[in-house]
């Protein structure tokens, strides 16, 4: 079962090439996930993090096998969500008695989570288990992305276990950073970072910086999904520097709904002008009805501005863009500039609606945006290709 990282530590966790959705529905997958969980063994032993609960009793049985149960001396448990602290009931039928080290915030969370009153010993930062040659050093790392979250540092093999930090939903039995995909593990730690921790990002700076201020040697970065960074470890660390701090690329990204293909027609036609205006803009368009919507958040995280646009129906706008719009809120992007657009034949009042969601959720409205009525004419298209010009302009 267990894959050795260095004399003292083993992989010991799950790939799971199967996960198409995680967190419910709320985040798709398109390349699997990993629940790493790795066992130190010094002159004590201890299990840093499980996994998930369908994979509760193999993860057990599969441990017995690298290991006597019994002889594991403590459990540490950086972050209790289910698809860390999932095995857990299992693993503790077996060794009831066992501590587990966490914040007082992961007890509690355990607690809700399982109803057990469990050994538990709570730890904050600073906070030290001495295990013989190695230390286990605890630093409290609250919402990134949950309250109880917490790193903990390895003297002496110079390993920080980040958590959900610094990982992605990637499956690789290859373990590391450098024996994969590189465009594929960047475009899945993106992902991760713009969908998970986007709203946290004044923690992450603030956290980083404690923890680069202790000046500790790194020589792996183990976080609990994905891959484990070994070659050049804190270069993952420097690049989520970059993407906390409001992050954009030279993107501008137009997001639309169409019923019959006029709002569709006006989304191309204000590319063309973008692009008219500015060559070196990376221009994408996704429909929000057809493209994943974890994917279209990673590109507006890239974008400086974006574009949303939906015919009018029942007075308001297309249901898939409303379900955008609610998570673009709730990632509480930054340093975005936004406008509206789309095509009505009644009453037209979605253009207006989104520009108002927009600026609650804190884009620089950009102009009042722009509607056309019924099926763009070729002169309605021309006009379409200005308003993406005036656009483009406005960005410079």
């Amino acid at each position: 079962m267990g894959k050795q990282l260095t004399e003292k530590v083993s992989w010991v966790g799950k790939v799971d090439w199967e996960l198409t959705k995680f967190h419910g529905d709320e985040y798709s997958t398109h390349r699997g996930s990993s629940y790493n969980s790795y066992l130190v063994r010094d002159q004590k032993t201890v299990l840093i993090d499980t996994v998930w609960q369908p994979f509760d009793k193999e993860f057990v049985s599969r441990l017995k096998q690298e290991i006597d149960l019994k002889s594991i001396d403590y459990i540490v448990m950086n972050h209790n969500e289910v698809d860390h602290s999932g095995a857990l009931p299992e693993l503790m039928r077996e060794i009831p008695n066992t501590p587990i080290y966490c914040t007082v915030n992961g007890a509690k969370i355990i607690k809700g989570h399982y109803h057990q009153e469990w050994n538990f010993v709570t730890v904050k930062t600073g906070d030290t288990l001495d295990l013989g040659d190695s230390k286990l050093v605890f630093v409290e790392a609250p919402m990134l992305h949950w309250p109880d979250t917490m790193f903990t540092y390895m003297t002496g093999e110079n390993i920080l276990f980040s958590n959900d930090a610094f990982g992605q939903h990637y499956a690789t039995e290859s373990l590391y950073n450098d024996t994969v995909d590189q465009a594929e593990l960047f475009t899945e730690a993106l992902k991760y970072y713009a969908n998970i921790l986007t709203p946290f990002s004044k923690f992450v700076t603030k956290k980083i910086h404690e923890v680069l201020d202790l000046k500790l040697p790194v020589n792996l970065i183990c976080p609990s999904h994905g891959v484990i960074w070994k070659k050049n470890p804190t270069a993952i660390v420097k690049q989520y520097l970059k993407w906390a701090d409001n992050y954009q690329e030279n993107q501008v990204t137009l997001v639309y709904d169409t019923m019959w293909n006029s709002t569709r027609k006006m989304a191309e036609a204000i590319a063309l002008g973008i692009w008219d205006t500015d060559s070196s803009i990376t221009v994408k368009l996704m429909n929000s009805a057809k493209e994943d919507k974890n994917d279209i958040l990673s590109e507006v995280f890239r974008s400086k501005a974006i574009l949303i646009g939906s015919s009018t129906i029942n007075n308001g706008y297309l249901y898939s863009i409303g379900g955008i719009l609610e998570m673009i809120k709730g990632l509480k992007f930054k340093n975005k500039r936004a406008a509206a657009f789309g095509s009505y034949g009644w009453s037209g009042e979605a253009v207006k609606q989104l520009t108002e969601e927009l600026e609650k959720s804190g884009f620089q409205i950009v102009n009042p945006g722009h509607r056309a009525l019924w099926v763009p004419s070729e002169d309605e298209l021309l006009n379409c290709r200005e308003y993406g010009r005036q656009f483009a302009a406005s960005l410079s």
